[in-house]
């Protein structure tokens, strides 16, 4: 049963990602995609509340394994953490530059006042993904890598070290400041400079 709930499940983020690929966000309507997949508004709505939160899940399916992938670059194993950061910064800029997630966070910021789709997505991806940013920031704390603050502040300063001169100008349809590998290697520096306790590793 559990095979067949998960195949029907994936059929509707099929059907849906064709339709909101077509129509737009704003256009799309659950009873458009119930037709289409042959079922009712109520089988649909068993698997997903609202059009936000579809909405959402498709857009997180198109993300879901790079930014695994992204995160399971934290590695607290790693003794050059300037080395992991880096290479952290440059996966993490990757996958928000690609224009799958510049057309997410459009849509997000286009609906954020009118529904609930903006929170949603925030909380399906980058609450995520900074949670694990900030308990990989405590455990460097712990081991006397880094100075001790609130592992969410460090985590946010570094966001914005990363993300500055590349998301800002893709959202208005600009191109980056910065060269991307260049540009991480001076945020992890100027991080690094200023949480790294004294004789503390790389």
């Amino acid at each position: 049963m559990r095979v067949r709930t998960d195949a029907r499940r994936n059929a509707i983020l099929d059907v849906a990602t064709e339709v909101f690929r077509e129509t737009g966000y704003a256009n799309a309507s659950m009873a458009m995609i119930s037709a289409r997949i042959g079922g009712s508004k109520g089988t649909l709505y068993g698997y997903f509340k609202s059009k936000e939160e579809l909405f959402a899940t498709v857009m997180m399916a198109t993300m879901e394994e790079q930014a695994e992938k992204t995160i399971a670059l934290l590695d607290v194993s790693e003794p050059d953490v300037g080395l992991a950061l880096r290479t952290f910064g440059n996966a993490l800029l990757a996958m928000l530059t690609a224009p799958d997630t510049i057309s997410m966070l459009r849509a997000a910021i286009a609906e954020g006042g009118n529904s609930r789709l903006g929170a949603i997505l925030y909380q399906l991806g980058a609450e995520g993904g900074w949670d694990a940013m900030s308990q990989y920031i405590a455990r460097l704390q712990e081991t006397g890598v880094l100075r001790p603050a609130d592992p969410r502040v460090a985590a946010a300063h570094l966001k914005g070290l990363l993300e500055t001169g590349f998301i800002e100008p893709l959202l208005y349809g600009a191109q980056p400041w910065f060269v991307a590998e260049e540009a991480v290697a001076a945020a992890v520096e100027a991080f690094l400079r200023a949480y790294r306790c004294a004789g503390g590793e790389q």
